[in-house]
């Protein structure tokens, strides 16, 4: 007997699923497996867009991830109330719906629509769980033909099932590969600990010796602890979990809130530092404590590894519908070999191994920007300076 149209599409879809399973399972990094998947629930079930909403069981957080309807800034780090929407609902009774007017549901929250423009006519929405945890939510909205089917909604609630055990493998292996990392960066302080403690024990050591050393155990257990804090900024940023809160804001003020808190450093090593703010105000839409902290970074290098007297400028313009900052230098400079490396965790460059650091401060930077849509660049000559240059969207 022959197969039916519906039959053929179907099988058609669960082939699809079988292989998007497997991409699923051999993707680690977190953005593109999420995207992948959102793009994958639009193609099984013929929908217009796909979104995903991450769920935090400490802080009973929903707050939106990804979107393929709308550009990820615009949405990422808005939080959804657990009560009051069909997310939320999803979240907390852990079982898949399927609404055919979902604007007229009495869950449906509509602050997401009146912020996009996008309107939301019909949906499916399945939980995201592994291994009895609630991940989130992943909803398709809007069926291209028609409207969505019991079929739609058994192949979403598989491909949540699938997603779900991929984000969190991936959370997982990002954690275990971090704190590899972490563990191998805390043999240095440890070790030095360990022999100053030694040192301080032996009966021979004169008071101005236990004095050097006890100083030395003092610097220690600062760089521990800044190393600490630092390593779980980067856990938070890479494993998807930090809540982005946007707003407006004019940029030339955060570029004077920069100078504020980093002159006296300058003034200390006698770099001259100069922000060239654009002309005008220049309004911009973003997470403004999480962009402060990465320009901070950024600027703390630039005068870190500068040489005396040098000079260091935070620059701003408006350039094809673009926000571009740089901070530019005229320190040690960078050697073109070390540049692809330069964002990797705890990577030092070579020239400024005696400079002090956790050779995490500009994953988190780079993390950060991508957060924001954006992107970072490096224009480095060795001996003569550093520039990074960051593009965000406006």
């Amino acid at each position: 007997m022959a197969e039916g149209p519906g039959t053929a599409a179907l099988l058609e879809s669960y082939r699809l699923l079988m292989e998007i399973a497997r991409d699923l399972a051999s993707t680690l990094d977190l953005d593109p497996l999420l995207y992948r998947i959102i793009h994958a629930a639009t193609e099984i079930t013929e929908a217009d867009a796909a979104s995903i909403l991450l769920y935090d069981e400490t802080s009973r957080q929903l707050y939106f991830q990804v979107a393929t309807n709308i550009t990820a800034p615009a949405l990422r780090g808005l939080e959804i109330p657990v009560e009051g929407s069909i997310a939320g609902w999803i979240v907390q009774n852990r079982r898949p719906v399927r609404i055919a007017q979902a604007a007229q549901d009495p869950r449906f929250y509509s602050t997401v629509a009146a912020r996009t423009g996008y309107p939301t006519e019909t949906l499916i929405g399945a939980p995201l769980i592994a291994r009895d945890k609630v991940v989130g939510a992943l909803e398709v909205i809007n069926k291209q033909h028609g409207e969505f089917t019991q079929a739609d909604e058994d192949l979403l609630t598989v491909l949540a099932a699938q997603a779900a055990i991929a984000i969190e493998n991936t959370r997982l292996f990002l954690q275990f590969d971090l704190i590899q990392e972490f563990v191998h960066e805390l043999r240095t302080p440890l070790a030095a600990l360990a022999t100053s403690s030694y040192l301080l024990l032996r009966p021979e050591i004169s008071p101005e010796q236990s004095q050097r050393i006890l100083t030395g155990i003092h610097e220690e257990s600062l760089r521990l602890k800044t190393l600490a804090s630092t390593f779980l900024d980067l856990a938070r940023l890479e494993s998807g979990r930090v809540r982005y809160t946007k707003s407006d804001f004019d940029l030339r003020r955060l570029f004077e809130d920069c100078r504020v808190l980093l002159q006296a450093k300058a003034d200390e090593r006698g770099i001259q530092f100069i922000v060239l703010p654009p002309e005008g105000s220049l309004p911009i839409r973003a997470d403004r404590d999480k962009l402060k902290q990465a320009l901070i970074n950024l600027v703390s290098n630039g005068i870190k590894y500068n040489r005396p007297n040098g000079t260091l400028s935070l620059e701003g313009e408006l350039a094809n519908g673009e926000v571009i900052i740089r901070v530019r230098d005229t320190g040690v400079g960078i050697l073109a070999s070390a540049v692809p490396r330069l964002f990797a965790k705890f990577y030092r460059v070579r020239a400024t191994e005696k400079i002090s650091g956790t050779g995490l401060g500009l994953s988190i930077v780079r993390q950060i920007v991508l957060s924001h849509g954006g992107r970072i660049e490096v224009d480095s000559k060795f001996r003569k300076g550093t520039t990074f240059i960051i593009h965000l969207p406006q």
